[in-house]
């Protein structure tokens, strides 16, 4: 419930998003609260060996905090594999190597993260995990739309159009895809780049000749 500046709920209060048939199901706990100090989300696995977190790095310059709500997470932290069970809080820095699935059923991570010393600004990663859970569900308009209107930091503007790209690609929108595929080499070639030679949202557009021009 909300009243007099609080709120009280539970982790079942959240939605839940499932991504892409990894097992993996976003909770958008920020979004939910419109939390903006730092980012803060939950995510469930409902059977075991499901994904929770996938492997990266968090080359953004973010540190993490991990902590075990329910169940039991098996992680691996830089070369070290181990078992978390519920109640334990696991701290990685950015540039370390993380990778965590569930050990058991109904295993929930909640996250915290953020960059030191700056300010906090959403990258909009949560609206395209809202999206693409609506075009499967074939809501593409819907999906379309909250990625449209989704707040992007500048520096991260190529992002949002690389999204879109994949986005309009997956929806069968290839002339709009081109558009944003453009759009967002403009912004960072460099990045973009390091994306399209692997990324498997943008196979309906291979073997166009406009994505050998962009792509060469």
């Amino acid at each position: 419930m909300t009243d007099h500046g609080y709120e009280i709920l539970s982790l079942d209060d959240l939605d839940r998003v499932p991504y892409r048939g990894s097992g993996e199901v976003l909770r958008p706990l920020r979004k939910r609260l419109g939390f903006r100090p730092f980012g803060v989300n939950v995510w469930t696995a409902d059977a075991a060996g499901d994904k929770l977190i996938p492997p990266h790095e968090e080359d953004s310059g973010h540190e993490e905090l991990y902590v075990v709500v329910r169940g039991t997470a098996r992680f691996t932290v830089a070369d070290e594999t181990f078992d978390a069970p519920a109640g334990t809080l696991v701290h990685v820095k950015s540039g370390t190597f993380r990778v965590a699935t569930a050990a058991e059923p109904a295993t929930s991570i909640l996250v915290a993260g953020g960059k030191e010393g700056e300010a906090f600004a959403p990258g909009g990663w949560e609206d395209v995990h809202v999206a693409f859970a609506l075009l499967e569900a074939g809501n593409a308009a819907a999906g379309r739309a909250i990625m449209q209107e989704a707040a992007t930091p500048d520096e991260y503007l190529w992002g949002k159009h690389y999204n879109l790209a994949c986005y309009e690609a997956m929806a069968g929108e290839t002339e709009a895809a081109f558009e944003e595929l453009r759009a967002a080499i403009e912004l960072n070639r460099d990045e973009v780049l390091k994306w399209l030679p692997h990324d498997t949202d943008l196979d309906p557009l291979r073997g166009d000749p406009r994505f050998e021009e962009l792509a060469p």
